[in-house]
């Protein structure tokens, strides 16, 4: 039930108008608070696009300077910056902003130095111009001079904390506005279409930070790609990217193989409720804006997904993998379907085109837990640890290319057509 209601529209449209009625209340102008992290390659990339959004948005823009987020709200924290900077360095160009590949972790020293720095143009109309020369410097290596007030940088962070969390998030790269939060330059197009729709929008043009799209796959199919694609049956994410992944399958005739992992709760790795109820929010507002909403849902955690994974390798010998995952998530994150009864399961089988007595039979034969557990092993391996998750290799390249997030499938499409 909980699930539900802050998957709504109408719980987003609640927490909107109460921010907005204390603002009001406050008698404060409206605001969009961003929280700059300068060890995040998100924020680098974030913080590029803040002056454009500055002036294209009839309200203020005031930045602040937060701490990484603590190890319980990194997933995996020992695999997180590997894999974050990694990420950042591949879409910064489709999204039109730097970041230099030979980028590398920067040091403990250089991140206070970094701060040092930026602290005393919170305040400036020139934040972003200075964040950017600094981020810059930072992630090449290249230390900026600061002025040693160590002081004023350590108010700064715990003010910038301070206020992060008592807003209700724990991330650098965010954006808050009245009630809702936007992460980094994935979400600034939700946080564009907001400020537009409640009349803050100067310019009533295209959005400063749309989604990039591939372009139509022209090439013959691309048979000799192949993509592993990580989903998990307890993920609102991997719900919501289901069907754009089933027609980006199609579409690009690329060779599919459906690797499902077991929920990240179910693996041991925490996400505190802070997180779990961001990560549900966002999926649900990223599935309606993408024509995929999540519906009626109910959470298949424990015992309900062991089951289903139970089924899996039959239905994938059978040649329904990827049927069999699309029946479930529907069934339990949008059709509402207790998937905790037997005959429910059933159902989901025999929608996903398969026999049930026969999907029985060809699991009998096939190890469900040991299945799951090498797919875990190469997600692993690619310092990934969340879903979806996706690897895409061959045709015209000897390296993998490896990535994760719904977020990114319009970044495996690019991939698949470069390779065909």
């Amino acid at each position: 039930m909980a699930m539900r209601r802050f998957s709504s529209a109408d719980e987003l449209e609640r927490l909107r108008n109460k921010a907005r009625k204390l603002r009001e209340k406050q008698n404060t102008p409206p605001t969009v608070h961003y929280f700059h992290q300068v060890d995040d390659p998100y924020s680098h990339l974030a913080v590029q696009k803040l002056d454009e959004l500055n002036k294209r948005y009839t309200l203020n823009f005031e930045p602040h300077l937060v701490s990484k987020p603590e190890d319980k709200f990194q997933g995996d924290a020992n695999h997180f910056e590997t894999w974050a900077l990694r990420d950042a360095i591949s879409v910064a160009p489709d999204y039109a902003t730097n970041l230099s590949p030979a980028s590398k972790a920067p040091t403990a020293a250089s991140v206070v130095q970094a701060n040092q720095v930026l602290a005393p143009h919170l305040d400036s109309t020139e934040f972003a111009k200075v964040a950017i020369e600094v981020g810059t410097g930072l992630w090449t290596g290249e230390h900026s001079d600061g002025d040693n007030n160590s002081q004023n940088a350590t108010a700064a962070l715990a003010e910038g904390n301070a206020l992060r969390t008592s807003l209700g998030h724990y991330q650098g790269a965010m954006f808050y506005f009245e009630g809702e939060w936007f992460w980094g330059i994935d979400r600034i197009r939700l946080l564009e279409q907001r400020l537009a729709d409640e009349g803050f929008d100067g310019a009533s043009g295209a959005l400063c930070v749309p989604e990039p799209e591939p372009d139509p796959f022209t090439n013959p199919p691309a048979t000799s790609v192949v993509l592993e694609y990580f989903p998990s049956l307890r993920s609102p994410y991997t719900a919501i990217g289901q069907q754009r992944v089933v027609d980006l399958v199609a579409e690009s005739g690329v060779t599919l193989k459906v690797r499902p992992v077991m929920p990240m709760l179910m693996r041991g790795i925490p996400a505190p409720q802070t997180k779990q109820r961001y990560i549900i929010t966002d999926a649900a507002r990223e599935g309606r804006a993408h024509g995929s909403p999540l519906g009626r849902v109910v959470d298949p955690f424990g015992e309900p997904v062991k089951r289903a994974f139970e089924l899996f390798p039959g239905a994938n010998a059978l040649g329904k993998g990827m049927e069999f995952v699309t029946a479930y998530l529907r069934a339990a994150w949008v059709d509402g379907q207790d998937i905790t009864k037997a005959q429910v399961l059933q159902q989901v089988v025999e929608t996903a085109g398969l026999d049930f007595q026969q999907t029985l039979d060809a699991t009998d034969e096939l190890d469900w837990e040991a299945l799951l557990q090498e797919n875990l092993d190469a997600l692993t391996k690619a310092n990934l640890w969340g879903v979806p998750s996706f690897q895409v290799s061959g045709g015209n390249s000897e390296s993998s290319y490896v990535c994760w997030g719904q977020d990114r499938i319009w970044r495996v499409a690019r991939e698949i057509a470069r390779r065909s």
